[in-house]
């Protein structure tokens, strides 16, 4: 099934920065797509997450066709009638501080850039931190995105190798090690950013008084605890942010992927209004963020969050996907795998090849997943899945790893 394309490297005038599965999309709705060719595919994947609602959700796709035919950019040297709406719904649905702000960007990785630049200026603006001084606490096996900063605390070889010099200001600790984390924080230290739930190092869910004890030091030391909720947040989990599972309040939320709803980029920093108010005219911004057409969309992802509807149902059938997952762990199909809401990661023994042999596999099967770290695959399908379809997807699983 190997084609060019699917070797990364360069085809024609594309660049070959990723190695797709041999397969070309043309259409899509709800949780399937279709080839160039009309076969159809169950998509679970839904673009790590970016698809929580699926393919073209006919809730969202109205809302970006009458905002087209209104406003799409003004840039941020104006206002718009939707930026205050939006920023107020969704600083409501994240539901952390009654008087907490919201900072609108495009992609994750501006997200965890602009936190990043936050908790440093409000160390030096508010805790005193020495100039130039401030370190931030980071775990192993983070995935934030790939911008500059964010490769140099990566402890993926991938990401990070020949992209030097590096960024300094991080302390990288074991994932899920609370007692290392308090270790880590001294009188430079302005925040600790982790994952609720580690979703590109393979769905990794960290202990239970993981977070509710990085919470607790954070808080003694007068820390920042900056949740990074862009593949975990808006209802994957079963919960509208994955701190939601374990009642930890975080002082920054970084959202993206699907708050653009499969449409558009839409992120955010959802938090602490004495931290995000550190950032006046001129020390950040984004011509598109926020912009009329993503916050269109956005509010329109917002509405369909804000009845729990969605997350109740990642809750439910979740629990069947662990339930079949596991009995396939039991059976000796699978090593292990992890499931929190609709969202797993499961790992292969080397019996049934990699994770990139098994995703090939269940593309000849028409079922689209994507494999990480060698011997893992990622299972995250839209939340608007039946269970019938997910069932199906699942029996091609089972035939798959014969």
């Amino acid at each position: 099934m190997d084609t060019p394309l699917a070797t990364g490297h360069v085809v024609g005038h594309l660049a070959g920065n990723y190695r797709p599965l041999p397969v070309t999309l043309a259409g899509g709705e709800g949780a399937w797509v279709r080839d160039v060719e009309g076969r159809e595919y169950l998509d679970l994947l839904a673009g790590y997450s970016a698809l929580n609602f699926g393919h073209r959700h006919p809730v969202l796709i109205a809302e970006a066709h009458a905002q087209l035919d209104r406003l799409t950019l003004t840039s941020r040297a104006f206002d718009h009638d939707l930026l205050l709406p939006f920023a107020e719904r969704l600083a409501r649905l994240v539901g952390l501080r009654d008087d907490d702000l919201v900072l609108p960007m495009n992609t994750g990785a501006e997200a965890v850039e602009t936190a990043i630049k936050a908790a440093r200026k409000w160390g030096y603006d508010v805790r005193g931190v020495a100039p130039d001084a401030a370190t931030i606490v980071v775990a192993d096996g983070n995935f934030h995105g790939r911008t500059t900063t964010i490769v140099s605390f990566s402890t993926d070889d991938d990401a990070r190798r020949g992209f030097g010099p590096y960024t300094p200001g991080f302390r990288v600790v074991p994932y899920g090690d609370a007692e290392a984390l308090r270790a880590a924080i001294d009188e430079t230290t302005v925040a600790v950013l982790l994952e609720p739930v580690q979703g590109e190092a393979g769905v990794i869910v960290p202990p239970a008084d993981y977070l509710p004890a990085a919470r607790a030091a954070c808080t003694e030391a007068d820390v920042l605890l900056v949740a990074d909720e862009i593949q975990s947040g808006l209802g994957r989990t079963g919960t509208t942010l994955a701190c939601d599972l374990v009642g930890v309040v975080p002082d920054l939320v970084l959202l993206g992927k699907a708050l653009g709803g499969g449409i558009v980029p839409v992120s955010a920093v959802v938090g602490r209004r004495d931290v995000l108010e550190v950032l006046t005219p001129g020390t950040h911004g984004s011509t598109f963020g926020g912009n009329p057409l993503a916050c269109a969309v956005a509010l329109a992802v917002v509405g369909l969050l804000e009845t729990g509807e969605h997350q109740a149902r990642a809750a439910e059938l979740g629990r069947h996907l662990a339930a079949r997952l596991d009995a396939l762990v039991a059976e000796g199909r699978l090593v292990a795998a992890r499931t929190v809401g609709l969202w797993a990661g499961v790992d292969l023994d080397v019996v049934h090849g990699s994770g990139r042999a098994l995703s090939e596999r269940l593309l000849a099967r028409r079922v689209l997943v994507k494999d990480t770290h060698g011997q893992t695959v990622r299972i995250a399908p839209p939340l608007t899945i039946t269970r019938d379809e997910l069932d199906w997807g699942l029996d091609r699983l089972v035939d798959a790893l014969h």
